[in-house]
């Protein structure tokens, strides 16, 4: 046999005695009435009272900005018409002070627009991560009342029947009502 063999037999065995070793701990960790759960947290943060009632705030919060925008896009569009309909008939300075004011207008709109997203994007996260904080508050709330010994996030793969995202909307639903 050469070493080459050797290596993959002596990988194989490795192979084989860490499979057994963590699934060996899972069955025994299974008989010894280890509870499971896994939370779907994109889920949780989409369906949950609390992220609509953040983007309804964020919304009317946003909204005379917004509105601000709006007017000065329509103040452009009608500076542009303006100077595609009479340009061929305005006089030579009236032509270049309209240029120069739409001009300015679209610089003006750029950073306004620019500011707001900036703005907006800014108090979204500090509301995601105040959120957050709320879910993972949730999650061991329910965890803890129902004897959960792990709760995981997010896992790759899981079986309905470990799936307790409903349950911890089911919670954040009942905290949420609780407030009102």
């Amino acid at each position: 046999m050469n070493s080459r063999n050797r290596s993959y037999i002596s990988l194989l065995g490795v192979f084989v005695v860490l499979f057994v070793s963590f699934f060996g701990n899972n069955v025994i960790a299974q008989d010894n009435g280890l509870k499971l759960g896994v939370v779907d947290v994109s889920r949780l943060l989409s369906q949950s009272p609390q992220y609509l009632a953040i983007m309804e705030i964020l919304q009317e919060e946003f909204a005379p900005r917004e509105r601000d925008i709006i007017a000065i896009q329509t103040s452009l569009q009608e500076k542009a018409e303006l100077y595609e309909r009479d340009a061929a008939v305005m006089g030579e300075e009236e032509r270049q002070s309209l240029e120069r004011e739409i001009s300015n207008d679209q610089r003006d709109l750029a950073r306004e627009q620019e500011q707001a997203t900036e703005d907006f994007n800014l108090r979204q996260n500090q509301e995601l991560s105040r959120l957050q904080g709320i879910l993972i508050e949730a999650i061991n709330e329910f965890s803890s009342s129902e004897d959960y010994d792990l709760v995981v996030a997010d896992a790759l793969y899981y079986s309905i029947a470990v799936d307790i995202t409903d349950e911890v909307l089911q919670t954040l639903q009942n905290s949420f009502e609780s407030v009102d």
